[in-house]
């Protein structure tokens, strides 16, 4: 199953061969108008950076859940701010937001329990939970252990500069020759920047936080890292306004997965078909857009 970091996450799929880099034109990758692969797309990021993989022209049918009486939602521990513990100590986050709308869309009543992120597709498979909402990349690995809902967002990887000394146009390996990169090391952010900017000094750290916090404090010169969690610090105070996103989003399915969906055990169609149709209900309404937009008025996109 994807995951890319040891502490925290940067959750991309680790199937990041080099063969797949060799498919990449230099530049190709980082460029903000990268096209999806995945055919089940319909609009993959809308104007707002708010994804949008739902058509209204094709309508899910809502299956017959009278046999469901409760969901029981399993997700992660620490993957903030898709999943984290609230100051309580219980679940919060977008994913566990996300999961509560679904349910009260489908008027079934559900619990979420927090796991790590190593154990949910075993957990799903012996039973211990119904659905993962855990930002599981949609990949053939994956594909292999645990079946999936429609997507609801797309993996993607951002560079990030301190505001001051910010760099204009794409990055590129010619244009980077020789500056810091800082990256989380055994991540899919990792691999990419040693394998593409060959002639920059990459620099790996333990942690985002030890990435980050070279970055505020000048030792390096760019971050390369998860796109979502990158941008939920620059919206934080604890990035202190000191950094801004350069260049565009880094999306490429071959390397990060074709999208993110909630994982059930194989098989389970019915509860798979139903949150299709919820998330359907939750994008036209708007209320997936809100609760996007709450979750990050910084674009990750």
């Amino acid at each position: 199953m994807p995951r890319c970091s040891g502490k925290r996450r940067a959750r991309f799929a680790c199937v990041f061969a080099a063969g797949f880099i060799a498919l990449l034109a230099p530049g190709a990758a980082s460029a903000a108008d990268t096209q999806p692969t995945t055919s089940t797309q319909a609009q993959p990021v809308a104007a707002a950076g708010v994804p949008s993989f739902w058509d209204p022209r094709r309508r899910p049918e809502r299956p017959d859940t009278s046999r469901i009486s409760l969901i029981r939602f399993i997700t992660e521990v620490d993957y903030p701010p898709f999943d984290y513990a609230g100051t309580d100590g219980n679940p919060t986050g977008f994913n566990v937001d996300l999961a509560r709308q679904i349910c009260d869309e489908l008027k079934i009543p559900c619990t979420v329990q927090m796991r790590r992120f190593d154990t949910l597709i075993e957990s799903l498979n012996d039973g211990r939970g119904d659905a993962a909402v855990a930002s599981i990349a949609v990949t053939a690995q994956t594909r292999q252990s645990v079946d999936f809902s429609d997507p609801y967002y797309r993996p993607a990887a951002r560079f990030v500069a301190l505001r001051k000394a910010a760099l204009t146009g794409p990055i590129l390996p010619d244009r980077i020759e020789g500056k810091k990169i800082a990256v989380v090391e055994g991540t899919a952010h990792d691999e990419y920047a040693r394998l593409l900017f060959t002639q920059a000094d990459v620099r790996r750290y333990a942690s985002i936080d030890l990435a980050r916090d070279a970055l505020r404090n000048g030792e390096v010169d760019l971050l390369f890292a998860d796109a979502f969690g990158s941008a939920f610090w620059l919206n934080g105070a604890d990035s202190q306004n000191c950094c801004v996103f350069v260049d565009g989003p880094v999306l490429e399915s071959k390397l990060f997965g074709e999208g993110v969906g909630i994982a059930v055990k194989r098989g389970n169609d019915t509860l798979r078909q139903a949150f299709n149709w919820a998330l359907f209900r939750l994008w036209e309404k708007g209320k997936f857009a809100e609760l996007w937009l709450r979750y990050f008025p910084v674009n990750p996109y």
